[in-house]
C-alpha cells in the first residue's frame, strides 16, 4: 500500500509538471486520482469523520467539500514577495477562525505556531502583537520561531505536528527551494494526518508546484471597501475590512475558483465581495477616481523628434 501511494504521488507530480510546462490547468481527474490514492494509504477507524474548518462562504466551502481539512496540509501562496502581507493576513485569518471554532466548544484552545522564513521576514516584516490582535488572534496564544535554515524549519514543523500541542502550525517558505519538494511535503502531510492537526504551508513568492497539499490557494490584495455609517452614508476616505482576491488553484474542481473575500476580525468571519463592489483588481484602473490629466505640452523632458535613421538588412 505504501509503495502504491509513493507511485501515485510521483505520477501526479509528473502530470502536474507537464501540464504547467504546456500552459494547461491541472487536470481535475489527476487531482482526484492523487487524493484517492492518498486516502487508500491513510488508516481510518470505522465511522471516523474528517474535521473541517468552514470558510463560511457557500461557494468556496462547496468546492472544498465542507472546508479546510484540519488533519492535512493546505498551501497558501503569494504571487510575489510584494504580496507577502496579504498572504500572511489570510493565513492569520484562517487561524483566528479556527480559534473561534474551538471557542464554540468545550475544547481547550491551543496556541498557534508560526515558523517564519528569515529572508521573507526581511522583505515583509514579522507578525507583531497589534497586527495579530487586529486579525482576531490573542498574542498570548501565538508563538513564533525563526530557524536559520530550511532543514531546521522542516524539522521543527514535523516535531510541532507530532506533539499535537498546537491548534495549527504555519510553515513559511520563500519561493520554491530545491530542498523542499514533493517528498518533504508528503512527509509533513502524513505527520499532520497521523496527529490530526492542520499544517498551513505559507509559500511567499512561489510558483505552483507538485505537493501533497489537498488544497492550494493563491492570494492577491484587493481594495478594502469603505464602511457605511449607521445612517447609510459612507465616510469619505474611510478604510473597511481587509480584502483578499482568493483563487482555489488545487482541488477536485475542473477549473480554479476565484472569489474576493473580506475579513471581519471582530466577528472572525469571511464575507464575499460582489463584483459590483469590487469592479477590478489593482492595476486594472487608476488609483484615483478623478479625471485623467493630459501631459504638459512644454515640459523640459519632452520627447525629441527622431533624427536620421539607418536601416539594417534583415538576415535570412
Amino acid at each position: 500500500m505504501a509503495e502504491a501511494a509513493v507511485a501515485g504521488e510521483t505520477l501526479f507530480a509528473l502530470r502536474e509538471t507537464i501540464a504547467r510546462l504546456e500552459g494547461r490547468p491541472i487536470s481535475a481527474l489527476a487531482a482526484a486520482a492523487h487524493e484517492t490514492l492518498a486516502e487508500k494509504a491513510r488508516p481510518r477507524s470505522a465511522g471516523a469523520a474528517q474535521s473541517l474548518l468552514a470558510i463560511g462562504v457557500e461557494d468556496l466551502d462547496d468546492a472544498m467539500q465542507g472546508g479546510v481539512p484540519l488533519d492535512a496540509l493546505t498551501e497558501i501562496r503569494s504571487l510575489g514577495l510584494r504580496d507577502a502581507g496579504v498572504a500572511s493576513g489570510f493565513t492569520l485569518a484562517l487561524a483566528a477562525r479556527l480559534h473561534a471554532q474551538a471557542a464554540g466548544t468545550d475544547a481547550a484552545i491551543s496556541p498557534v505556531l508560526w515558523i517564519g522564513d528569515t529572508v521573507a521576514a526581511m522583505e515583509a516584516g514579522l507578525p507583531y502583537a497589534i497586527g495579530i490582535m487586529d486579525f482576531g488572534l490573542e498574542p498570548a496564544g501565538f508563538l513564533q520561531a525563526s530557524p536559520r535554515k530550511l532543514e531546521e524549519a522542516l524539522w521543527l514543523a514535523e516535531a510541532a505536528l507530532a506533539s499535537a500541542a498546537f491548534a495549527v502550525v504555519i510553515l513559511e517558505v520563500r519561493g520554491n527551494p530545491a530542498r523542499f519538494g514533493l517528498t518533504e511535503s508528503r512527509r509533513l502531510a502524513l505527520r499532520a494526518k497521523a496527529t490530526g492537526r492542520p499544517l498551513f504551508l505559507l509559500r511567499q513568492g512561489g510558483e505552483e508546484e507538485a505537493s501533497s497539499a489537498l488544497f492550494r490557494f493563491s492570494v492577491e490584495p484587493a481594495p478594502a471597501q469603505a464602511r457605511p455609517l449607521p445612517d447609510g452614508s459612507v465616510l469619505g476616505g474611510s478604510i473597511g475590512h481587509p480584502a483578499f482576491r482568493l483563487t482555489l488553484e488545487k482541488s477536485r474542481n475542473p477549473a480554479p475558483l476565484s472569489i474576493t473575500l473580506e475579513w471581519n476580525a471582530h466577528d472572525r468571519r469571511f464575507a464575499p465581495v460582489s463584483d459590483a463592489q469590487h469592479p477590478a483588481l489593482p492595476g486594472e484602473h487608476a488609483a484615483h477616481s478623478g479625471a485623467d490629466f493630459s501631459a504638459s505640452a512644454n515640459r523640459p523632458d519632452r520627447a525629441q523628434a527622431l533624427g536620421p535613421v539607418l536601416a539594417f538588412d534583415r538576415q535570412a
